[in-house]
């Protein structure tokens, strides 16, 4: 404790605890510049890298944009950033939100992050895999797994190639995929396999891994996209030669379509041609039922739009903006009841065909 004392006794200082004292007031001089540059981006709010300060030696386990929230059960949602929704197989709701995993069940919201006692970081991705249990990637906390009554973490410590998780997918092998801000991992089971920039990869910071009917794997980066064939990393271009920068969402639809969402709008690759819907930025796309495609889109003011007769060609396609909010849209979602479900910058929504519940 005394030498901590020191470093704050300007009577007891050296030049090197000066510089030190220094360098720590102009840290916290420039959270603010932090804060606001991660809300400038077009659809992804990050907080900075969790690191161990080396001025005192210890771990900062801080996620800054966390919502802290003592709530464990509630009828009423969440408040905050909700990134992504699935529905699992026993029809339960789950939400990757700034408060953690939330799951929705008979009218009910459980905040797993307090029921659990999990590390306070946000949520950003969920994934059912086909055994059942549950995946959740965090921006900071790694990712956990849960089988239905415990969550196991993994980090970089275990392997994981970074802590910020932006994405997860399963393979057809049964394989589970990780994008993260550093790169991407694949868990076998056993153990991770990373790939980066150096093996390839057009990118570092991946937003989605889809793969498709014919193995081959569709990624989309704060870069260019590209695709694995197994072997290869490869561009992705269309026929103009036009490569897609920051896709941030992929969907193989039911006709083996693929679909491409980002700073160039939503485009379809049918396996012969690419066609263009929309010139606007898109972060998410779904498929409903119907087999109509769903996004969450805009620059300023953000749509919720569906399109119809999608097997068509973009002019005679039907488009319906469904909602128009002057912020932002995330994750999308059609239950087994055939509601839809949209995460936006104040929570979850609920849509029956005809009006939003919000779940304040």
């Amino acid at each position: 404790m005394a030498a901590f004392n020191n470093r704050l006794n300007p009577s007891a200082m050296t030049s090197r605890n000066i510089i030190l004292v220094l360098a720590l007031k102009i840290r916290f001089l420039l959270l603010p510049v932090w804060l606001i540059t991660a809300c400038k981006g077009q659809d992804r709010v990050d907080p900075p890298s969790v690191q161990t300060d080396p001025a005192f030696n210890f771990p900062v386990d801080v996620d800054p944009f966390f919502s802290e929230t003592q709530t464990i059960n509630s009828s009423i949602g969440p408040n905050s950033i909700t990134r992504n929704i699935i529905e699992d197989k026993n029809g339960n709701i789950w939400l990757a939100t700034w408060e953690g995993i939330l799951r929705y069940s008979d009218g009910t919201f459980t905040n797993f992050t307090n029921k659990a006692g999990l590390r306070k970081f946000h949520a950003f991705a969920v994934m059912e895999e086909s055994t059942g249990d549950l995946w959740f990637g965090t921006i900071g906390a790694g990712v956990y797994r849960y089988d239905g009554e415990k969550f196991i973490n993994f980090t970089t410590k275990d392997g994981l190639l970074n802590d910020r998780v932006s994405n997860l997918s399963e393979d057809s092998s049964g394989n589970i995929w990780i994008g993260s801000e550093g790169g991407i991992s694949r868990y076998d089971g056993k153990s991770f396999t990373n790939f980066t920039t150096a093996d390839g990869l057009t990118a570092n910071d991946i937003n989605d891994i889809v793969e498709d009917k014919n193995g081959l794997f569709w990624i989309g980066t704060r870069g260019q996209a590209c695709t694995w064939n197994g072997e290869t990393f490869s561009l992705i271009t269309n026929e103009e030669g036009d490569s897609f920068s920051n896709v941030r969402s992929i969907l193989e639809d039911r006709n083996g379509n693929i679909w491409l969402g980002g700073n160039g709008g939503l485009w379809r690759y049918d396996g012969r041609s690419w066609a263009n819907f929309t010139k606007t930025f898109v972060g998410y796309i779904h498929e409903d039922s119907n087999g109509n495609i769903w996004t969450s889109s805009g620059v300023g003011n953000w749509a919720l739009t569906r399109y119809e007769g999608t097997s068509l060609s973009p002019d005679q396609v039907k488009s319906t903006e469904l909602s128009v909010y002057e912020r932002m849209y995330f994750g999308i979602l059609e239950d087994s009841h055939g509601d839809m479900w949209f995460g936006k910058l104040d929570g979850v929504y609920r849509y029956d065909g005809e009006s939003f519940e919000d779940f304040k």
